[in-house]
């Protein structure tokens, strides 16, 4: 098949690394956040814009500042002023600049700079004026005519690397859970569908010449040629890795071994979703977050498609007979995949609302989704991570089912109605994991098991529930234990430093240096 043409397929994100940066993008400090300095006055009034147009203007007409000082009827230290974005002009003094300068007073207070050197030299001189720069000690650079554009260009760009290497190093463990939070709300307020991922599919899907069914290995492998990568299965790749793409040589680096507990098929589909949604490096670390669950919902959209998903499911809604080991057995995908595809899916096809959770044997969330009204414990920043859940859920519960071979269905009553749920266990490297999938009672007619006789009640956030050990074993033990607690370091440090979070850049560049040549 022929190879595809290098553009942004996905019109939401930013152009891929492998693509030109247009010459107007502002960068980092261009865009307003929290460590950005506005410089601009109580109106929203931006100075340093405005001084650099009037500037420009002045320079375009080959006036002095004398001779514009002369024209306004102003001194030429507080033109200066003006223009240097440290003084703002009263509305009389701006309209006499207009009409000196032969523009309206709109051309005058315009948001646009009139050329990219103007553009220049109003980023560095916010980005200078910045608390980051300040707290350098740095002399400040004046961006005088005399100094080259290249110069400022150069300058300019230093600023924006050292303010995404500030926003990627910032994201402590508070940060991280709140950039989680966030996406999780964002993933609620779409029910856990996105469309333009989808639609994206749709179009490869159609390009390889897939009908129905599974998506076959060889169906892949046709994939990653169509969109011009080659395929290389190395015994070296970086160990902080799943995959390394090579978008210089549109290679695909994955491992020849199979001690991994990934899906060696949705590794490959996440390198190359990121190559099909445009993402470039990350500007932090919600920007990580949001790509990794861009990619893990790409691989998930090809490995279980949605026009035969969504025929599937609704066979199995029409018989009452809906069940996610069914959805992993027909798409022969991990029982994971089809848990997370099942909620992309049921809202948006089937006007199913549910709720979807990944548990740690300890009883700690480690991932977790609901649109159908479940209340998730929470910590004081909205984040669900980390923190305990009610013994009595079905994601606790199945850890004492002695069947491990059949999903473990239950109803549980809590203050926010009764939900039935459908559970089963799996081991890992980092031990055994529940992974639930529920929806609110009105809607468990649609599924199988809905017969179940298992039921529980929780009372949780209410500290009698399960949070507080009962009155007789308190009575007998309080004062007499001192447990000795396994501590998580990864609570009290910052998250891995660098542009892709605990990857090492270093192992990466020069694992690809080694194959450069092969």
């Amino acid at each position: 098949m022929a190879n595809k043409s290098p553009t942004n397929r996905f019109p939401n994100k930013q152009q891929r690394p492998d693509q030109e940066q247009p010459a107007t993008d502002p960068g980092p400090w261009g865009a307003t956040t929290s460590e950005e300095p506005t410089n601009t006055d109580d109106t929203g009034l931006d100075l340093i814009a405005l001084g650099k147009r009037i500037r420009y203007l002045r320079k375009k007409r080959n006036y002095t500042l004398d001779d514009l000082s002369e024209l306004i009827n102003t001194a030429p230290s507080q033109l200066s002023l003006i223009e240097n974005g440290k003084r703002e002009p009263k509305l009389s003094l701006l309209r006499a600049l207009a009409q000196a300068l032969d523009v309206s007073t709109d051309d005058l207070l315009g948001t646009e700079p009139p050329d990219r050197r103007v553009a220049l030299e109003i980023e560095l001189e916010r980005a200078q004026r910045g608390d980051g720069y300040r707290s350098l000690g740095l002399p400040n650079v004046k961006p005088s005519s005399r100094i080259p554009t290249e110069v400022l260009e150069s300058l300019v760009g230093l600023h924006r690397e050292v303010q995404r290497q500030t926003n990627i190093r910032a994201a402590t463990p508070e940060e991280a859970r709140q950039s989680n939070s966030e996406l999780r709300l964002r993933m609620r307020d779409k029910n856990n569908y996105f469309g333009e991922i989808e639609q994206e599919v749709r179009k490869l899907l159609h390009e390889v010449g897939y009908t129905s069914g599974p998506l076959s290995q060889h169906a892949i492998s046709d994939l990653a040629s169509h969109l011009g990568f080659s395929l290389h299965h190395v015994n070296d790749l970086p160990h902080s890795t799943r995959s390394v793409t090579d978008l210089r040589n549109r290679r695909i680096y994955l491992t020849q071994k199979q001690t991994s507990s990934h899906d060696p098929r949705a590794i490959l589909l996440q390198a190359l979703g990121s190559y099909v949604l445009g993402h470039t490096v990350p500007t932090d670390y919600s920007d990580f977050l949001a790509q990794r669950v861009e990619t893990n919902y790409f691989a998930a959209a090809l490995l279980v498609p949605e026009s035969s998903a969504v025929d599937f499911l609704r066979d199995a809604m029409r018989n009452k007979q809906i069940a996610v080991e069914d959805l992993r057995d027909n798409f022969a995908v991990s029982y994971e995949t089809a848990a997370h595809r099942f909620t992309n899916l049921a809202t948006q096809h089937l006007g199913i609302p549910t709720h979807f959770q990944k548990v740690h044997k300890s009883g700690i969330i480690f991932k977790a989704y609901e649109n159908d009204g479940v209340a998730f414990p929470q910590d004081p920043t909205g984040a669900i991570e980390g923190q305990p859940i009610c013994r009595y859920w079905t994601s606790r519960q199945v850890f004492d089912v002695t069947d491990k071979f059949s999903a473990f269905s239950q109803y549980t009553d809590t203050a926010n109605g009764t939900f039935w749920c459908t559970a089963r266990t799996e081991s890992g490297p980092d031990g055994e994991f529940s992974l639930s999938v529920g929806v609110p009672y009105d809607h468990s007619k649609w599924f199988r098991g809905k017969d179940t006789t298992s039921r529980s009640r929780s009372r949780c956030p209410e500290p009698d529930c399960c949070r507080r050990p009962p009155a007789d074993l308190s009575m007998t033990w309080a004062g007499n234990v001192w447990p000795s607690a396994r501590a998580n370091s990864s609570h009290l440090a910052a998250m891995p430093p660098g542009s892709f979070p605990g990857v090492d850049e270093t192992e990466v560049y020069e694992f690809l240096d080694k194959h450069n040549d092969d």
